[in-house]
């Protein structure tokens, strides 16, 4: 599992941090699970401790711990695996809408809009236009909370 993991967050191809910048990481989203109700968004909170550990370990951190037993970590990665993944995918192909050989690698949740136009801005395209191209795919786009 770990290898299958790996190979995914190399695919993903997200920055790599230091240890600190990882460890805030997973602190703010271990807070976001704990105010997180029902099953679903407990689920998702979940998921995001699961992907921000298993990238930290993917960075080379791997003395940082996981703040629940084992077994949750794989609860979590029932749900990371697709949530993010599609994600990544919807960014691809947001991407190769504009220019073929653009690969972008996010995995930022699409519909907080504000965060378009900083991806738009890293990439060097039009905010407005990325923006409405972005709303026009996720209408036929499937995402996971």
């Amino acid at each position: 599992m770990k290898n299958l993991i790996e190979s995914w967050h190399s695919l993903l191809n997200m920055p790599k941090h230091d240890l600190a910048w990882h460890t805030e990481d997973i602190a703010d989203e271990f807070e976001e699970f704990k105010e997180a109700r029902g099953f679903i968004d407990k689920w998702s909170e979940l998921s995001d401790v699961a992907y921000t550990y298993t990238r930290a370990q993917w960075s080379g951190h791997k003395n940082v711990e996981f703040p629940f037993k084992q077994i949750n970590l794989y609860i979590g990665f029932l749900y990371m695996l697709p949530k993010y993944t599609l994600r990544w995918r919807f960014f691809r192909v947001l991407g190769e809408k504009f220019n073929k050989n653009i690969k972008i690698t996010e995995v930022r949740n699409s519909k907080k809009i504000e965060k378009l136009e900083h991806i738009a801005k890293k990439y060097n395209l039009d905010p407005t236009k990325f923006k409405d191209e972005a709303k026009k795919l996720m209408k036929r786009w499937v995402f996971l909370k």
